[in-house]
Formats: structure tokens, sequence, C-alpha cells
């Protein structure tokens, strides 16, 4: 019987098969969620004065809207680590360290200066955020030194970060402040650097670095033969989300945000599964990744006409990412005008508020964003798809980066 410890070498022809019909797949559908998420943000009427967690003021149907979006990023930078692996059955280790090195600054530089100003629309960064692509980017940059050890060491390490990193939320509760260091690593944080100009850690990077590490570890699945891999697969999906579920119940350890049973009907199952995600908590990860698996064990040989649109949106994760965000704001821009405003007032934005154009208490109906992320999604779709084929076809250097 093959196990993990004996890996087949499988061709390289079909690595890519199984990327395109399950890894891709997978990634495409969670970053067509995450645009509903961002898309509530800058267009929701109650988005800079709802907290859509909070269970005190939130509806069912809103909860959903943004917990749903939970999957996206820690889906996202497991499925980085598993193609990470899988670049690493073409390349040696050196190029592989080398290429990790040099996106992961990359992307940290984009996050700076594309995406911060896609969020905000603000040419002056007195708003700068470090969110998912910073956390794959310096978690990159420590693969390059990290993909140097056992594996059996690395998985270790990706295991103990995940596990026990809530180990600190108690000595976090007592503290007052936190050292930009520190956020960096553990603590999310709005931090002034300047006069009016604010540095928004949303993504500690400490607990997306054993992410990764785990989803690189698990790029060996796709070492095994069909059947095995698809066990496996299932398996530690399921135990997964059987661990949420057990260790969740006893509110014990894994997230600093107990449970409670709730005065309105169906409202405990919303407390239950309403985990941490800055930093992702153990049983938030356990909660989002789980389910993940067991989609990941099951979409291989999917076909069909939503499949393959999924598929191209996954081919192109980091274009699709930029530019969702500079349509959205664009969107939330050209309502600001419609509403009576000038484009001058909306670059000078409300004080306190990190997006321009966007005016709290002032927005779309819950419906109308849904019908907004879906016309931004479709627009997006033709250029992912152009993009998508475009890399097919040629093999510039620069194509890995973008």
């Amino acid at each position: 019987m093959q196990t993990l410890a004996e890996p087949t070498t499988a061709p390289t022809a079909l690595l890519r098969n199984y990327r395109l019909n399950s890894i891709d797949l997978l990634r495409g559908l969670v970053m067509v969620i995450m645009a509903l998420d961002h898309a509530r943000d800058l267009l929701h009427v109650g988005a800079l004065t709802i907290d859509a967690l909070d269970l005190q003021t939130t509806t069912p149907l809103l909860f959903f809207t943004r917990w749903i979006t939970h999957f996206c990023a820690p889906v996202f930078v497991f499925l980085s680590g598993t193609s990470i692996y899988l670049q690493g059955l073409r390349k040696s280790k050196r190029e592989l360290s080398v290429f990790l090195l040099k996106r992961g600054l990359w992307l940290v530089a984009a996050e700076v200066l594309l995406v911060s100003l896609g969020i905000s629309f603000d040419p002056t960064y007195s708003f700068i955020f470090l969110q998912v692509i910073w956390a794959i980017g310096i978690s990159m940059v420590l693969l390059a030194a990290l993909i140097w050890l056992p594996f059996s060491v690395l998985l270790a390490l990706g295991a103990a970060i995940l596990l026990g990193h809530n180990g600190l939320d108690a000595w976090e509760a007592q503290q007052k402040s936190f050292s930009l260091g520190y956020s960096l690593l553990h603590r999310q944080n709005f931090l002034p650097f300047g006069e009016g100009r604010f540095l928004g850690i949303l993504y500690p990077f400490l607990p997306w670095t054993g992410i990764m590490i785990l989803g690189y570890c698990f790029g060996r699945m796709y070492q095994l033969e069909a059947a095995t891999r698809k066990r496996w697969i299932a398996g530690i999906g399921a135990a997964l989300v059987l661990f949420f579920v057990v260790l969740r119940f006893t509110n014990i350890y894994g997230d600093p945000q107990p449970w409670s049973v709730q005065p309105r009907s169906g409202f405990t199952l919303l407390s239950f599964v309403n985990t941490t995600k800055y930093p992702p908590s153990l049983l938030f990860a356990c909660m989002t990744i789980g389910p993940a698996l067991l989609f990941l064990a099951f979409a291989e040989g999917w076909r069909g006409r939503l499949a393959h649109v999924l598929t191209v949106y996954g081919r192109v994760p980091f274009l699709y990412y930029l530019l969702h965000f500079y349509l959205l704001h664009l969107l939330a821009a050209v309502l600001f005008v419609g509403r009576g405003g000038t484009v001058a007032e909306g670059f000078k934005g409300v004080e306190g508020v990190p997006f321009k154009f966007v005016v709290p208490g002032v927005g779309l109906e819950l419906w109308q964003v849904y019908l907004a992320w879906l016309g931004v999604v479709a627009l997006l779709y033709p250029l992912c798809r152009w993009y998508g084929r475009y890399k097919q076809a040629h093999r510039y250097w620069w194509l890995s980066y973008v």
C-alpha cells in the first residue's frame, strides 16, 4: 500500500492536469467568492456602520455574506504553498529558493504600492494596508530558506505554528499596546507612521506562514497514485472538520472568541462558526481548510461550463485580485458622483474612512451589492481568459510574477 512516505514521481503533464482540474478550480471558486466581501466593503450601505459578524446587530444573510468569504484567504494561502511544491518538481531547490525570494519581495511591494491604492483610491497613500498579498509575499521570503529543511522538519514546523500560536491569546489579552514588530508577527493593528498616515496590519504573518508551509507539504499528495491521493485528501479534510467541531464545542482552546448560546433562533450556530480571522486561529483554519480539502478531493476530473469558468479565474489569481479592487472602487466612485457628489469631494473623502468615494451610511442594499459583485466578476472574465491563454502561449520570465 502506498503511503505519504513513499510518493511516486508523477509525470509533469499529469501534475499539470490535476492542477487545472482541481487546484485552479478551487482557487477560482474562492476568488470569485472573495470579491463578494470586497463589494460589500465598498458598496454596501452598512459596510462602515454595521459589523456583519456582530450577532447583536447583524442579519442571517448579512452574516453569511461576510462569513462565506472566510474561506478565501486561508484556502488561497494554502494552495499557494501547494503550487510552490509542484513548482519544485520542475525546478532545482536553488532555483525555487531564488524564485520565492524574488517573487515574495515583489508581492510585498505590490501590496503596498498597487493593492493599497486600489483599496483606498488615495494617491497620497495616507492608508497602507498589509493584507493577504503581503502575507503570501513575506511567507514566500521565509519559505525560500525553509524549503532547505528536511520535509519532516518543515511539516512539524508548520503544524507547530498552526497548533500553537493561539497559546499567545491569553498574554495578548493582558497587553495594552503592541510594537510594530510584534504586530507584523501576530497582532492585527493600525499604527500611525507620520501626520495623518496609518499602516493597517490586517494579516500578521506568523499563522499565515504556518498555513503556507502546510500547503507546501500537502503538495506531496500529488505524487501519490490517484485513488490513494483522493482517499488521503478526503480523510484529512474530514478529520479537520471533525477536529473543528469537537475542539470548538469545548471552548477550551483554538480561538480567542468563545461561542455561546444565543437568544435568537439559529444564532447559536452562527456563534459556533464565528471564529477569528485576524490573525487566523487554529479553529478558523480547520473550519475553512477542512471543507476545502473535501471539495478538492472530489473536484478532480470535474468538467462543464461552470468548472471551466472558475478555472479561468484560478489560473491568473494575482491579475484578478488586483483588478477586482480597482473595478469595485471605480464603481463606488461612479455611484458617489451619481448621487450628486463631485470627484474632488470623493478624493477628499470622509475623515477616518480609509476608502475614498465611500460615505458611512450611504450605499447599496445587500441585494444590489450581490448584483454588482456578479457584474464585476463577469467583466473580469474576458480579460482573465485572454491573459491565461497568453501565459500558456508564452514563457517570458515576468509572466511568473503577474
